[in-house]
């Protein structure tokens, strides 16, 4: 890859992962602000420092999916929201047969779904 290639694509990369910061930011503080600081699935309560092992699982698994009443959100915590996504995984994997079947839906919503299409220099 040319060294202008490069910085180009560097430069979008850094750029993409900013934006999707600033959107979890966003709903999370949202979130921490309308729900109780307890895991939905484990029932355990954060505070303080341990605050930060909360997270915001989009029960849709939509990302850009935030309505400001938070209806697709629920506070896990690390654990639980591994767990939730691992048991998607696993649950797939029994439905469709075998993992290398390239037709099979994702599970997880990936920031860097249109990287591609941005690194396509305009002409």
């Amino acid at each position: 890859m040319p060294d202008s290639d490069s910085r180009h694509y560097d430069h979008l990369v850094a750029e993409m992962r900013k934006e999707e910061q600033k959107r979890q930011a966003g709903y999370r503080e949202k979130a921490l602000k309308l729900f109780p600081h307890v895991c939905g699935r484990c029932t355990r309560e954060f505070e303080g420092k341990k605050l930060r092992e909360l997270t915001v699982h989009h029960r849709d698994h939509n990302h850009d999916n935030n309505p400001p009443d938070g209806s697709n959100w629920e506070l896990l915590c690390l654990y639980c929201h591994d767990h939730e996504h691992t048991r998607g995984v696993q649950e797939q994997r029994s439905e469709d047969g075998p993992a290398d079947r390239p037709d099979r839906p994702s599970l997880a919503h990936s920031p860097f779904a249109a990287l591609g299409d941005r690194l396509k220099k305009p002409k």
